[in-house]
């Protein structure tokens, strides 16, 4: 009797919940992988495209890496750094600068092969954010989205806690650059469930995705519920869509306020997302950074009782099998230019 043996291929995960065709895609974009604050000399694992990936500094020297030690497969995320690197809990071996191994407790007198270091990824601190690449070149410059007023003394630069979805990540995107839902999915934050009309408005494609100008009515902070329902108010949403999980919303309010909201979603798995939310604004600086955050988290929980619910799980990229109304040109945009990336059909099945 014949069996197939799978090939192990160490540059791919050992668990694949995407198409590996779609994997590879991936595999070239650049993804925010853990809030910046959070990163010191002790490991912290995460996950991305099914890779389990450890993060640590060796002083200023940031480090992402496999999250499995060569010698036995043990997460390196259970040990600690011990002021030379990071110590698997199994049997003690260290791992350094560049994610070498500097030490074998059992052979202390052996030459180290190349074969005891570890796999590391391209990594790069940006917007509060570390953002990682699994096949880009380390000294590659990183395709990072465009964050608007980052560097702008006259805006204050905030850094949201994540959200997780239960979700395809392509679907909780679609979600962030959807404008018909407002009034259904966030009466309690900033839809107006007494304005769901939508105007009509355009997608223009740029070399990393699409932008979208949408001028509307619907809104009430910061600019309060006085404002609902005046004749000729109107704010503009102006969207920059990077692919594949990137959206980047800047919101025109009165008075020349402005609020910049990036949408990093990173897929951790076809069925899990990790959301990144930098947000710089130039109003209501004075007040306590939390209030920001408690009111991101809240539209963002809105959203994932939506997006974790959607059926079929997948994002399909075949415009048939699913209806589509005018409202929605900038998802339908979305998914051409996935489809136009390469992408599968049906995206994440």
């Amino acid at each position: 009797m014949n069996s197939k043996i799978k090939t192990y291929n160490p540059d791919l995960p050992v668990h694949m919940s995407f198409d590996e065709h779609d994997w590879h895609l991936l595999a070239e974009y650049w993804y925010p992988i853990a809030l910046a604050r959070d990163i010191n000399e002790q490991p912290y694992g995460t996950m991305l495209l099914d890779m389990p990936l450890v993060i640590y500094k060796m002083g200023e020297e940031l480090i992402v890496a496999q999250d499995a030690c060569p010698h036995r497969g043990v997460p390196l995320s259970l040990g600690q750094n011990d002021g030379q690197g990071i110590v698997c809990r199994y049997h003690g071996l260290r791992f350094g600068s560049k994610g070498h191994c500097n030490r074998i407790p059992a052979h202390p007198e052996h030459k180290i092969s190349a074969r005891f270091n570890l796999k590391t990824y391209a990594a790069v601190e940006r917007y509060g954010l570390i953002w990682c690449s699994l096949t880009a070149q380390p000294d590659a410059a990183p395709n990072i989205p465009i964050m608007p007023h980052w560097d702008d003394a006259e805006f204050q630069q905030l850094v949201c806690p994540t959200v997780d979805f239960k979700c395809f990540a392509g679907r909780q995107v679609e979600g962030f650059i959807d404008v018909a839902h407002f009034a259904w999915v966030h009466p309690d934050t900033f839809g107006d469930p007494e304005n769901a009309e939508v105007p009509d408005y355009k997608t223009i494609e740029t070399e990393t995705g699409f932008n979208a100008d949408y001028w509307s009515s619907v809104g009430r902070y910061p600019i309060g519920l006085d404002q609902r329902g005046k004749d000729g108010f109107q704010w503009l949403r102006h969207f920059e869509i990077h692919l594949p999980f990137t959206a980047t919303l800047t919101i025109h309010f009165p008075n020349d306020a402005k609020q910049v909201i990036m949408n990093a979603a990173s897929p951790m798995t076809a069925r899990s997302t990790r959301l990144f939310a930098p947000i710089c604004r130039n109003y209501d600086m004075e007040l306590p950074v939390e209030d920001a955050y408690d009111f991101n988290i809240k539209i963002f929980e809105e959203d994932r009782l939506v997006s974790e619910s959607q059926k079929p799980e997948y994002l399909p990229l075949d415009l048939s099998i699913e209806a589509h109304f005018p409202a929605d040109r900038s998802s339908s945009m979305y998914r051409k230019l996935l489809r136009k990336k390469g992408f599968s059909p049906l995206f994440a099945s």
